[in-house]
């Protein structure tokens, strides 16, 4: 699996562009991820604050995150501006019949492929190792364009998550 996502960023954008990253309850097939593509192209191309058009940036990585990035060096976003970017969200959501606000699955890249996670089987998943404090983890909460290009795809162990997951430890005799 290639995770070198960071090439599909344009670089025209500030390091302060505010990013959301909305991830799918599954993989969207090829001719859904197409639509899809054409769905974000059409919103960021219309995409206003005020009256004033909005830099925007949308893709589809990895087939399952949908990352919606806005420059506000141009045309800062909120209220309505942002209200119409949940609306395109929901409206792929009930589309394509997938979850795209839920908070309590992690992803994580596992065997090359990316898997979800219950927050609650965590600690499972660790003891088990199906996870280890090694294993890539897409760290959703990112808000801007330089936390997303450093921090997006981490290590567990350099995550939020290492606090809540007790790893087994190998001891070696």
């Amino acid at each position: 699996m290639n995770i070198n996502f960071k090439e599909q960023i344009p670089d025209d954008f500030s390091d302060t562009s505010r990013v959301w990253i909305y991830q799918s309850s599954r993989l969207f097939f090829l001719s859904e991820a197409l639509q899809i593509e054409e769905i974000l192209e059409k919103f960021t191309d219309s995409w206003k604050s005020h009256g004033a058009t909005v830099k925007g940036y949308a893709n589809l990585f990895f087939g399952q995150f949908i990352v919606l990035m806005a420059d506000e060096t141009i045309a800062g976003v909120s209220g309505c501006s942002t209200d119409s970017s949940v609306h395109i969200i929901k409206e792929i959501e009930k589309q394509f019949k997938v979850d795209l606000f839920d908070r309590q699955t992690l992803a994580f890249i596992i065997k090359d492929k990316v898997e979800l996670l219950p927050l609650y089987q965590l600690n499972y998943a660790a003891e088990n190792n199906f996870i280890n404090a090694d294993s890539i983890y897409f760290n959703n909460t990112v808000t801007t364009k330089k936390e997303l290009l450093q921090n997006w795809l981490i290590a567990v162990k350099d995550s939020w998550l290492a606090k809540r997951i007790k790893f087994a430890i190998n001891v070696q005799g």
